[in-house]
């Protein structure tokens, strides 16, 4: 898959293990709606790694946990 494939299902996956629609998600990262919107809907090919560090500083993470998924491993990923 490709890597914002793999943010998609991250975020996708946080949303449930915190039990919020990503709207409330959207309130709990103070990231925009849109922006997680477009995030799970895979819209953009790239991103700031900004927007991954305000929503890790939302769910009081750190970013490593954030890319410690599956998701993410060599194996899962594409170019």
């Amino acid at each position: 898959m490709k890597l914002n494939e793999a943010i998609s299902l991250r975020v996708v996956e946080l949303c449930k293990q915190n039990g919020l629609k990503p709207y409330g998600f959207s309130i709990k990262t103070g990231v925009a709606s849109s922006t997680i919107d477009d995030l799970i809907k895979c819209k953009n090919d790239t991103m700031k790694i900004r927007i991954i560090y305000e929503i890790v500083s939302g769910l009081d993470m750190e970013i490593k946990d954030f890319f410690n998924s599956p998701y993410f491993s060599k194996e899962n990923l594409i170019d």
